[in-house]
Order: structure tokens, then sequence, then C-alpha cells
């Protein structure tokens, strides 16, 4: 039988509710998420030769432990996400493309409830953070797409974690 989609965080009578997921089981969950970065050309070429090292330090470093930060506080962030154990949190950031970083965020826990939210917000205050290291050299800096990669646990799958 096919559901008809709803939106999970209203209640019956259209008000903002954060889901109960006190009857579910905790089960491994784990999910992905990137965002891109990308820089003018100039802006780009300097950050390489630099080896991504900036005034105030490195780049790559400071993103994943700011990105590793808002994973372990998402919660605090967006209303009605659960506080979650998180088991494990890993970054991949490289060059995709001339002139583009990608950011990826993984994400794991064993919970009632999915990692989706930790790894998007993971993704994007790292691209936000490598702005924000970057934003001397210029503001037209461009993030995004942000988008969840994959996920596994819950009631669906979505995408490959391999």
């Amino acid at each position: 039988m096919n559901k008809t989609p709803r939106l999970t965080h209203l209640d019956p009578d259209g008000r903002p509710a954060m889901v109960d997921v006190s009857a579910k089981a905790a089960t491994p969950r784990e999910a992905r998420a990137e965002c891109r970065v990308r820089f003018p050309a100039a802006v780009a070429a300097m950050l390489r030769r630099s080896g991504l090292k900036s005034a105030k330090g490195g780049v790559v470093d400071t993103a994943i432990i700011a990105g590793t930060m808002a994973v372990k506080r998402t919660h605090e962030l967006i209303p009605f996400c659960h506080p979650l154990p998180i088991d494990g949190v890993r970054f991949a950031i490289d060059w995709d493309g001339d002139t583009a970083l990608r950011i990826e965020c993984t994400v794991r826990t064993t919970h009632r409830t999915g990692v989706e939210m930790e790894a998007l917000t993971g993704a994007t205050i790292a691209a936000l953070t490598v702005y924000d290291m970057c934003k001397a050299l210029s503001h037209r800096i461009v993030i995004g797409p942000a988008k969840l990669v994959a996920k596994r646990g819950g009631k669906r799958d979505v995408g490959s974690l391999g």
C-alpha cells in the first residue's frame, strides 16, 4: 500500500511538531552529503599554489573542524532535529575541476532516526568556513549546491555509500 507523502513535522492540526521516534528500534544509520565551493579562476589558482593555506591558516583543516562541530550541534540549529549520539564523522575535501572544491561529509550513528541533516549541516558549514577563510581574496566565491548523496538505515536507503 503506497501512502501519499506528507510532511512529518506537522501534527494532525497542522502545527509544528517534533517526530516521536520512541517506538522505533535503534539501528545503524549513515548519511553522506556534499557541498561545492566555486572560486573565481584567479582565486582558485592562488589557493592551489598556496596548498589551500590562507592568512587565517589551513583552509581544509579548519573546514573539517568546523564541519565536525556543526554535525554534533545540528539539533541546536534545526528546531526539530533530535540530539543524536554521533558515532563517526568523516570529511573528504578535494578539488573538483579547476575552480571548485567538493566537500563530502559522512556521518554515522546507531539510533532511532537518521543523520541526513547532520551530514548536510556538516558539509554546508564546512563550505561556509572555506568561504570565511578565503573571502579576503574575493567575495565572488559561490557555495552550493548542497545535497544528500546517500543514506542507509531507516525506512529506505538512498544512493550508495560504498
